[in-house]
């Protein structure tokens, strides 16, 4: 790692620190900007990440998207292109060395607005990708993501500035190796974007039944080659990506309300209680009223601490 790039990690995570100082996940005074601090190493963090960049300054973390790991750490990136139901895990940290992290979230528009301003050209009809990867970050990306947080300590500069090294930031990814990740995901009449309308359709609706071949004719493709383009972006199929999703909503309702399994699993679309039960416990481990319960003797003992 270059001398700078060193420099730079330490002034963020100097910010990161300032601005948070505690364990969690800190929304900023900057649209799009959060920075993330854990103090331990944690256990499988159900999520949907959205369109996003982000980096690790300190510690190492592990993301599993269906069967793939993607691990990342210090002079790391991990991009998201379209929202992902994904488990991750810090896998490195300590009270003396702190995991920290800055996120950047991205709309489509935002990367279609770079390609144009900036004359990238791409073609609609580019192979699909995977919606996520991991690169090694250089010092021009990094030096644009500095500018960008240490505009928390002069706050007036931030709309006129936060905007154009954000944009920075996206034009520097466009330019990486990964760049047409991005691009199909905003390129209308690619395959990415076309799987992405199918992605917000199931999120809107995730607690009703679809059929395949509804999903198929808003994405003006075959049954057969939604399927296969799908599972090239998510690594999943429509099916199983719902089920993530249930059953993440599933999980949150039952941490954070006074109700049953049963009622939740009715609310997050599922016909039998059984069946909902199985597939939690295959997902989280164990059965959901288990599951809830050893969760929130985890939350009091980290609480206590």
């Amino acid at each position: 790692m270059s001398e700078q790039i060193d420099q730079q990690q330490n002034e963020i995570s100097k910010l990161i620190e300032r601005y948070s100082g505690r364990d969690g996940v800190f929304a900023t005074d900057i649209p799009s900007l959060f920075f993330i601090r854990e103090s331990n190493v944690t256990e499988p963090l159900y999520a949907v990440y959205k369109p996003s960049f982000c980096i690790i300054v300190q510690g190492e973390k592990e993301v599993m998207l269906a069967q793939e790991h993607f691990k990342y750490g210090p002079g790391d990136f991990i991009v998201a292109s379209v929202d992902l139901p994904v488990t991750g895990q810090v896998i490195r940290a300590s009270a003396d060395a702190p995991y920290l992290a800055l996120k950047v979230e991205f709309t489509p528009s935002q990367i279609l607005e770079v390609i144009s301003d900036s004359g990238i050209r791409v073609g609609p009809k580019k192979n699909t990708n995977r919606a996520m990867f991991v690169s090694q970050i250089d010092a021009a990306l990094l030096d644009a993501v500095t500018r960008l947080a240490r505009l928390l300590d002069n706050p007036s500069d931030i709309p006129v500035l936060a905007p154009i090294f954000t944009k920075e930031i996206l034009y520097r990814l466009l330019q990486g190796p990964h760049g047409s990740v991005l691009e199909q995901m905003a390129i209308e009449g690619s395959y990415t974007h076309r799987v992405n309308d199918v992605i917000q359709k199931i999120r809107t609706n995730f607690d009703r039944p679809f059929r395949i071949e509804e999903l198929a004719k808003k994405a003006n493709m075959s049954v057969s080659s939604l399927h296969r383009h799908f599972k090239e972006v998510t690594a999943m199929s429509p099916i199983q990506f719902q089920k993530q999703l249930r059953l993440q909503e599933a999980r949150r309702l039952l941490l954070s309300e006074s109700t049953d399994a049963t009622d939740v699993a009715f609310q997050v679309g599922y016909e039998s209680p059984s069946q909902f039960s199985r597939e939690y416990s295959r997902m989280f481990g164990l059965p959901p009223i288990e599951d809830i319960k050893r969760l929130r003797v985890k939350y009091e003992e980290k609480i206590n601490v």
